[in-house]
């Protein structure tokens, strides 16, 4: 068995320079699974190659689909239609990720072959009925463990009929995973959101020339439609930009220039609050590509104030609340966060994670059930050891402690950073700070 990875991170005052982030997770997974039940071969650029989204890729050519790859973001997939999908003869393994389950649960639910969808230990803790319910609505035939968890089994050959969801909790995989399921089903499926989440899903059934209906608030799609193969340009992940935005912000010496950024307006959260905060953050360049937009972003050193971030605004950016959490501990003022219970089941409780490693640092908090009070700290964080949790963004996010700390940071247990953002101590090196990686 491999020694646990952990990070040791000396303090640092300079953040500057230019860099590219790996291409959108979200979009990555998306491309895959639409291009796969697409006719005609899609052509993918900016592919992350990562983890999670190349445990995407192997699921789908194990229900049959030839994918051409060069290892370096360039895709070909051969798309066999919407019927096109074989019997996978094992379980479908998703790794660390809940997005690849998740809408692939909504692709497979109306297949006419049984299907199993797996995951590592952290995936196998998370919740599901929050799919495999509105699903069972839906027609389909899904068991989960008994606790609600993966393993998902799907038994095949079920007639899937449209429904009408309301969405009470924020959240875009299950919303597309409803999606997916509706291209076949019977008649018409619609989600309604108490709050937006981000529409990747809704953008790129239309980009593949599929029928979405949508108005405020709703979006519904038909069964039994066609998708033609597209060519699909991957954005860089605004997930992993939120990492450098934020370092550059509160590093003394900080200033990076991050081009070309998927800054689609239902994910933005963290632009959003980073500008209510007093951030020196800019967007240049911007254009549109694929339906996505796009721009360059631009982040320097600023002195932050604590904000209020209700639901709504931290629906719109529920992966970077981790690092925006930090950014508050170095703000003036305090900081509320409510309306955020998601981040209790995500790869880690992110909340409790998040109130552990603050507290080790030397920052006042308060956490509440759907949230976190953060008491900003103008003294220099103190040296600490922290657990990730295994959880990518816990890592990533507490690596930017050694900014201005008065000594070394130590983050157990990394290995999960490669899901989602391969070679992230190397980009960080890149632009000033050390990450010595120690097993």
């Amino acid at each position: 068995m491999n020694q646990p990875l952990d990070w040791l991170v000396p303090p640092a005052r300079r953040f500057e320079g230019e860099l590219r982030v790996p291409g959108d997770k979200s979009i990555s997974h998306r491309a895959v699974m639409l291009g796969s039940i697409a006719a005609g071969p899609t052509e993918v650029t900016g592919f992350l190659e990562a983890g999670d989204p190349r445990a995407t890729l192997r699921a789908v050519r194990a229900l049959g689909i030839a994918v051409d790859s060069d290892g370096a973001g360039s895709l070909r997939i051969h798309g066999a239609g919407r019927d096109g999908l074989k019997r996978p003869t094992d379980p479908l393994d998703l790794g660390n990720s809940g997005t690849g389950l998740r809408l692939l649960a909504g692709l497979l639910a109306g297949q006419p072959f049984d299907s199993t969808l797996v995951g590592d230990e952290s995936l196998s803790r998370r919740p599901m009925r929050r799919i495999a319910e509105p699903l069972s609505r839906m027609g389909a035939r899904v068991e989960t463990s008994p606790g609600g968890t993966p393993p998902l089994a799907l038994r095949g050959g079920r007639r899937l009929a449209g429904i009408d969801h309301r969405l009470e909790v924020p959240s875009a995989q299950v919303k597309s995973c409803l999606l997916l399921a509706g291209l076949y089903a019977s008649g018409r499926t619609r989600i309604e959101e108490a709050a937006p989440t981000r529409d990747h899903t809704e953008r790129m059934l239309a980009g593949f020339g599929y029928e979405v209906e949508r108005s405020r608030g709703e979006v519904a799609v038909a069964g039994g439609g066609e998708l033609m193969g597209q060519t699909v340009a991957v954005p860089g992940d605004l997930s992993s930009a939120a990492y450098f935005l934020v370092g550059a912000c509160i590093a003394p010496r900080g200033r990076v220039r991050i081009p070309g950024v998927g800054v689609n307006p239902t994910r933005d959260g963290v632009l959003r609050i980073l500008e209510r905060m007093g951030a020196e953050v800019a967007l240049e360049n911007r254009r549109d590509s694929g339906g996505e937009p796009v721009a360059d972003l631009v982040a320097g050193a600023s002195r932050l104030r604590g904000v209020e971030i209700d639901g709504d605004l931290a629906a719109l950016g529920i992966d970077e609340i981790p690092v925006l959490l930090l950014a508050a501990a170095r703000a003036e003022g305090v900081t509320v966060l409510r309306g955020a219970a998601e981040l209790r089941v995500k790869e880690s409780d992110r909340l409790a994670a998040m109130e552990e490693g603050l507290r080790r640092l030397g920052v006042s908090v308060a956490a509440r059930a759907d949230g976190m009070i953060v008491h900003g700290r103008q003294a220099p964080f103190r040296a600490a050891r922290i657990s990730s949790r295994g959880d990518h963004r816990i890592a990533m996010t507490f690596a930017l402690a050694g900014l201005g700390a008065d000594g070394p940071i130590e983050v157990e247990d990394c290995e999960n950073v490669a899901t989602s953002f391969p070679g992230f101590p190397a980009r960080v090196r890149a632009v000033g700070m050390e990450v010595e990686e120690c097993r």
